[in-house]
């Protein structure tokens, strides 16, 4: 249990981004957690759907009432706890350095929510009513913070505890590694095409009948019409319109085949839903 690290996610609405978020998260933790905070979309059928246990949580998002809350949960004791709090703001090329913070043996690390780039002083933050942005806490930690009084700070916890309270600090450009369901608005569409596991069918047959008729029928409407009229460059129009279509519509069910295999190498890598 030395060296054991669980992420536990917490937010609510995040159903494009959930997925990325637990797989990513599985590449450097032993443990992913999602906290649900009242999500109203697919957020929480997603995570359960990955093997992810989700957490409802509808208290307030205090940290003294977080950290009470995980120690009544099932939760089995672990070394080391990361709560990541995914907003709007917070980004998955994030993770990287919020997860480095969990590597650098504090028995609890926040991250005060609301302060920038100012300057925070430990003996100013009441941590039990203090909301953040990332927490990390060990066994020990979280034991402090259960005894610690409503109005304690940081000055307050015992001195062999190693603690550090840091402001929010500016996002820092590193190497992104986004996945798929981040990459694309249509991650949606992408992950009810990969569901039906028919793209060559839903798209390839239709685009080929099309394709066919389009192409059969533009040298009989070439040859049909003797003059040129507004019926027949319509007709002719209908036909080249026909037949783009069905050629558009094959190419689309080639390329959506070709993901759906780079997907399944991606799934069979990570070990989505048959992890240990």
């Amino acid at each position: 249990m030395s060296n054991e690290l669980r992420v536990i996610l917490m937010g609510r609405d995040v159903e494009l981004r959930v997925i990325s978020l637990i797989v990513r998260c599985r590449t450097i933790a032993d443990e992913v957690v999602f906290l649900d905070l009242g999500s109203n979309d697919e957020t929480v059928e997603l995570a359960s759907e990955f093997d992810c246990p989700v957490i409802n949580y509808n208290g307030e998002m205090e940290t003294s009432k977080i950290v009470s809350f995980l120690q009544e949960s099932n939760l089995d004791e672990i070394a080391t706890t990361l709560l990541i709090h995914i907003t709007s703001q917070w980004k998955l090329r994030d993770l990287p350095l919020t997860a480095n913070r969990a590597r650098d043996n504090w028995d609890l690390h926040i991250s005060v929510k609301g302060t920038g780039n100012e300057k925070v002083n430990p003996e100013e933050i009441i941590l039990s009513s203090v909301e953040f942005n990332h927490l990390v806490i060990t066994p020990d930690g979280m034991q402090a913070m259960a005894n610690l009084g409503p109005l304690g700070t940081a000055m307050d916890l015992p001195d062999d505890l190693r603690v550090r309270v840091v402001g929010s600090t500016s996002q820092v450009n590193v190497p992104q590694q986004e996945s798929l369901a981040t990459a694309s608005r249509f991650a949606q569409l992408f992950y009810w095409m990969l569901e039906s596991k028919h793209p060559l069918f839903l798209f390839g047959v239709p685009g080929i009948v099309l394709f066919v008729l389009g192409y059969k029928l533009s040298g009989n409407v070439v040859d049909t019409f003797d003059e040129l009229n507004s019926t027949s460059i319509g007709v002719t129009l209908s036909v080249i319109a026909m037949t783009m279509i069905g050629l558009f519509a094959m190419m689309v069910a080639i390329i959506l085949y070709i993901m759906g295999k780079q997907a399944e190498q991606i799934q069979s890598q990570y070990d989505w839903k048959s992890k240990d």
